[in-house]
């Protein structure tokens, strides 16, 4: 049986999600939030095998929320399900970690199969999705390179080791590792500690 937490601010979208999932015989909808951090903390008590997380949501946007799942190590397997397609949503979307990105108006039996290919492991895209993401994909700039010193503090920020931890296991002060924060930051466009670890994992340098 596969487990599902609904992520959504709409009762009426939550009702309808659970009553068209609850109809397979192999998923089963576990829980519902009508908000990012109550989704997070949910998927952290549940422990979901996939979360259908709306973007436009209270408390912050579903990508924040995935991008603090991911760092977290969560091991639910979320699939951004909206009615936004920009390109912006979507590449953040992935680099944030999630697993598939989804479009409210598909049909219920694709929708089911969809949440059984990510439960296995799989990438999922709307068609329309996939297109831009290609697009975005083959305009980008090559992946960033990331000094030996940047990557080992990246991977202490994803252990969850403040600044002052960072500098005492490195031996180096903290305002060099602020700087070498902020080098990474610039290579790979972000501009906080969580975007950072989320996009250098998505990128392979972690």
């Amino acid at each position: 049986m596969i487990r599902i937490l609904i992520a959504d601010d709409h009762p009426v979208v939550r009702e309808g999600l659970r009553g068209m999932l609850g109809a397979e015989p192999d998923l089963t909808v576990v829980g519902e939030a009508a908000s990012g951090p109550r989704a997070e903390a949910l998927c952290a008590s549940l422990r979901p095998d996939v979360v259908l997380m709306d973007l436009r949501m209270p408390d912050g946007d579903g990508v924040e929320s995935i991008a603090r799942m991911t760092a977290a190590g969560l091991p639910c397997r979320v699939i951004v399900l909206t009615t936004y397609e920009t390109d912006g949503d979507i590449l953040r979307a992935v680099e944030a970690g999630a697993a598939g990105y989804l479009l409210k108006d598909m049909p219920r039996a694709e929708l089911a199969e969809a949440v059984r290919s990510a439960a296995r492991g799989e990438t999922v895209l709307a068609p329309s999705v996939a297109a831009r993401l290609m697009d975005q994909l083959r305009d980008r700039p090559e992946r960033p390179r990331l000094s030996e010193r940047e990557t080992a503090v990246l991977r202490l920020v994803a252990e969850g080791c403040t600044n002052a931890e960072i500098g005492r296991r490195l031996f180096i002060g903290e305002s060099t590792v602020k700087t070498h924060l902020l080098r990474a930051f610039g290579k790979l466009g972000v501009d906080d500690r969580t975007a950072a670890v989320t996009s250098a994992m998505r990128l392979g340098l972690l």
